[in-house]
């Protein structure tokens, strides 16, 4: 059976690296030990080279340090392979700057959030679209989710169906077809990471008349993470006829 690709855009703090491990490690993670599809990670940011998407099962891409308005060569090249792989229907989740750089590489555009830094855990609203949607539509109402992001996807691409919502976000979450989406939010997070995550940004949270304290207090567990990934693999276990036990699970 094809496996996942995992495209890394980046890397975590070192220090965090020591203790939790890299983005792909934590979606590693988050897929859980019943995923019925291996794994394999590409490290685009350190100039790795993807094969033809149609070679796997589906495709998630990490956050990411970096900004999609930097264009890096890297960045650059990662977007033409996306919009490859959306045109030929390889089911796709991108992350943070995954969800950005997917927007971006079907024609939509990123920037500076007007609304400015959105850290913590927070509460995601599906739109009417969204509780029609694969990914979305067992949660049944707003859900928390962990947000670390300074850019937003401020006009979706042609085509795309915004599903999320946050209170400073009105692309937190969208969907191409019936098997690719960006989220904004980090299902691969948990409440540590997370902690790191707002702490090392203290900061700029500050500059931007972010409450940091607040904001560290917001952090908690919430199985939303975990319920996105699954909901992800059910996708592909639809269309690969593998272990249907996988897919109909109960959003948390």
């Amino acid at each position: 059976m094809q496996n996942i690709l995992i495209v890394k855009t980046g890397t975590t703090y070192p220090s965090l690296n020591e203790i939790k491990g890299d983005f792909d490690a934590w979606i590693v993670k988050g897929l859980g030990r019943g995923c019925p599809f291996g794994t394999e990670c590409i490290d685009v940011f350190k100039g790795g080279e993807l094969p033809e998407p149609e070679a796997y099962a589906g495709v998630i891409v990490t956050g990411s340090h970096d900004m999609v308005t930097q264009h890096a060569r890297w960045s650059e090249r990662t977007a033409e392979w996306l919009l490859k792989a959306v045109r030929a229907a390889v089911p796709t989740l991108g992350i943070c700057y995954g969800h950005q750089l997917l927007a971006y590489a079907c024609g939509g555009t990123v920037g500076d959030n007007p609304e400015g830094l959105e850290f913590g855990t927070v509460v995601v609203t599906p739109t009417l679209a969204g509780h029609d949607d694969a990914l979305l539509r067992e949660f049944r109402g707003p859900f928390k989710a962990h947000m670390c992001h300074q850019q937003s996807v401020l006009v979706p691409p042609p085509g795309a169906v915004v599903i999320a919502t946050t209170r400073m976000d009105a692309c937190a979450a969208f969907s191409i077809g019936r098997c690719v989406w960006g989220v904004q939010f980090h299902p691969e997070f948990d409440s540590r990471i997370m902690k790191v995550y707002v702490l090392r940004n203290r900061d700029a949270l500050s500059r931007h008349g972010g409450q940091v304290q607040n904001v560290f207090s917001s952090c908690m567990e919430t199985g939303s993470g975990h319920e996105i990934f699954r909901r992800f693999v059910g996708v592909m276990c639809e269309r690969f006829g593998a272990s249907p036990d996988y897919f109909s699970v109960r959003a948390v």
